[in-house]
């Protein structure tokens, strides 16, 4: 029959792979020794979807009680928002910013600057930050961050 759907068959996941067991063994033991060394403090680091700004008319769907006033056609689009989220994974604080730039490295260290300036005193014994992330694109261009 044309033009008819069919079922996508999905591959079934390979098995365990040693290597990749070993890269999270490591990773799993790296965060427990961050966890109890007092020197050390552990962040996770995530790039959120960018978001845009402007009277959007969200394909006619709306989380209010009452309509909003939408323009008929999304081309004026007023700005572009990068969220970025740095979690302290042990306090279980979550602080998110929001930016008109791109994820640049300059973007996530301008983050982690301030995220530090206002949270260092928290503890002042730190030496290091372990920081996990997540595999978005930003983490693997530009090493300035790093």
């Amino acid at each position: 029959m044309r033009g008819s759907l069919t079922k996508t068959h999905t591959r079934k996941p390979l098995k365990n792979m040693p290597a990749t067991d070993a890269i999270f063994d490591q990773g799993h033991h790296a965060n427990q020794a961050s966890d109890q060394d007092q020197k050390s403090w552990r962040l996770s680091l995530e790039r959120q979807a960018k978001g845009t700004i402007g009277h959007r008319s969200r394909g006619g769907k709306d989380r209010t009680k009452e309509a909003t006033k939408a323009d008929d056609h999304d081309t004026q689009i007023k700005a572009i928002v990068v969220h970025f989220g740095i979690l302290d994974v042990l306090g279980n604080a979550l602080t998110i910013f929001f930016g008109q730039s791109h994820e640049t490295s300059d973007f996530i260290v301008d983050c982690l600057e301030s995220w530090w300036h206002d949270h260092a005193h928290q503890h002042p014994d730190v030496e290091e930050l372990a920081i996990n992330l997540d595999n978005g694109w930003c983490f693997k261009r530009g090493y300035r961050w790093k």
